[in-house]
């Protein structure tokens, strides 16, 4: 078990220090199937398969990460709309 942890550490690390340069979108979505990964060896590990649980787990991280990533986007957007808006009333 502590094996698969810092092996999920160290996947996690690399994969955050290896974010230098990417897009916001890119960045978020790496560290999303990163985080899922870990999670879902550790949690695949106790079931009794690590590597399933990190597929899944994986790909469960990509979308949260990419959808996660459209929220924030459509945010910046709506409040720059409006700071637009605001600077246009004086």
């Amino acid at each position: 078990m502590m094996k698969i942890m810092m092996a999920c550490i160290l996947v996690i690390s690399l994969a955050l220090a290896g974010c230098a340069g990417m897009s916001s979108t890119q960045q978020r979505t790496l560290s999303g199937g990163a985080m899922g990964a870990a999670g879902g060896a550790v949690i695949g590990a106790i079931a009794g398969n690590a590597a399933m649980g990190a597929a899944i787990g994986g790909a469960a991280g990509l979308a949260g990460g990419y959808l996660y990533d459209k929220s924030k986007q459509s945010q910046e957007q709506s409040y720059q709309r409006g700071y637009q808006q605001g600077k246009q009333g004086y």
